[in-house]
């Protein structure tokens, strides 16, 4: 394929294309659309055409516009909001391409509602994880776009929301946008049954907004011990010494109660967070801390750590170590083989064992190790703030 237009369509069965549109229409003889696009637009295509189904997979379609020099692609919407044109960017990157957009289903329904969505935050949920939704609810957005799909319903959002305490928005839902006979929009209602396509926007009413530096007490401790969690000053100090501004995925190894996780998420809520605790208890503290400090989107994961299957997770530019077991070698070889580059681990020994031990694997691992603090907190012993990069 080397030249594509790329025509984006609304539900509307009342089509006004501009003329440049209707000239590219009558010339072409391969065209390409999802079912839906057929349907509107069948009646204005050419005699003689050949239609290419988008369906899944995509790569099966993909392969076969390889075999034509020249197409035209209908998409829904803004084809480059989200769309289909970022596939065939990808796909094909010297592809000549045109796009003719229209306005995208956000966009239909931010107008409908009357809402000023120059600084709405957008968030496609159409077969992609739930990341940037809890970004956009971590920082206390004003205003929320979210694209839907079959898995990920308004029903299913506004679940996640009040699971992690965000009851601080009203839930706007626009079904078949554009469609003049299917067409509707009103305030969410969990008694409704909504047809797809739809997508909604959240407004915010109040903001709730978790500061970091939490209280020890405020956590739910593993059997009441208070011991058994990483000191607030630790907890700033270690997450400082972590860098995580610049990281992308962190793992917090020995969670525990999550307090290192929970603050790492509150305080860089872009980062994928990947916990581990080897006590069984540690699901439901983490279930029970994330939700109650508003901190969705942490992967915890239980079990023994040296021997856990890791290779579903996200690599990490940054560690910290909690709790390693009994096993600091095996833990640290593990962390080395996959941390990035540029990576670092931190870690906050006790004892002066641990902090040779640390010391000396770091080292033999080929990593550059230095101390960074010792803090001692409400008279218990100095604690070591430690970093190998």
């Amino acid at each position: 394929m080397n030249k594509c237009y790329i025509i984006g369509l609304s539900d509307s069965h009342r089509l006004c294309l501009t003329p440049e549109v209707m000239k590219i229409i009558s010339a072409g003889r391969v065209f390409s659309g999802g079912m839906r696009h057929h349907e509107i637009i069948a009646s204005m295509l050419p005699t003689r055409y050949v239609w290419i189904n988008i369906t899944i997979p995509i790569t099966d379609v993909l392969e076969k516009y390889k075999h034509h020099d020249e197409l035209v692609i209908f998409a829904s919407g803004d084809p480059l909001f989200y769309g289909f044109a970022n596939t065939v960017k990808r796909s094909f990157p010297e592809v000549q391409m045109k796009v003719f957009p229209t306005f995208n289903s956000l966009q239909l329904l931010a107008h409908k509602l009357n809402l000023a969505y120059n600084d709405m935050y957008t968030a496609s949920l159409t077969g992609r994880p739930w990341d940037r939704l809890d970004e956009a609810l971590i920082r206390g957005e004003r205003l929320i776009g979210c694209l839907t799909d079959k898995n990920k319903t308004p029903h299913e959002i506004w679940q996640r929301m009040h699971t992690y305490g965000y009851d601080n928005y009203e839930m706007y839902v626009g079904e078949n946008l554009g469609n003049e006979e299917k067409e509707s929009i009103g305030q969410y209602d969990p008694a409704k049954v909504y047809s797809t396509p739809n997508c909604i926007i959240l407004e915010q009413r109040k903001l709730i907004r978790q500061n970091i530096g939490i209280q020890d007490e405020a956590f739910h401790l593993l059997d009441g011990r208070s011991r058994m969690i990483t000191k607030m000053p630790v907890r700033m100090a270690s997450l400082s010494a972590l860098q995580l501004a610049e990281k992308k995925s962190f793992w917090d190894i020995g969670f525990c109660t999550g307090s290192v996780s929970i603050e790492a998420k509150l305080a860089y809520p872009h980062l994928k967070v990947t916990a581990f605790e080897i006590r069984d208890e540690g699901k439901e503290l983490m279930l029970a801390n994330s939700r109650k400090f508003h901190a969705p989107g942490i992967d915890a994961r239980i079990g023994d750590f040296c021997n856990m299957d890791i290779s579903d997770c996200p690599l990490p530019d940054a560690v910290f170590i909690g709790g390693y077991g009994g096993k600091m070698k095996e833990v640290l070889i593990k962390v080395k083989n996959v941390l990035s580059h540029s990576g670092c681990i931190v870690f906050n020994s006790v004892s002066e064992t641990s902090k040779d031990s640390f010391f000396s694997i770091t080292r033999e691992l080929g990593m550059t190790t230095e101390i960074l603090h010792t803090i001692t907190v409400d008279g218990n012993n100095p604690i070591t703030i430690m970093r190998a990069i």
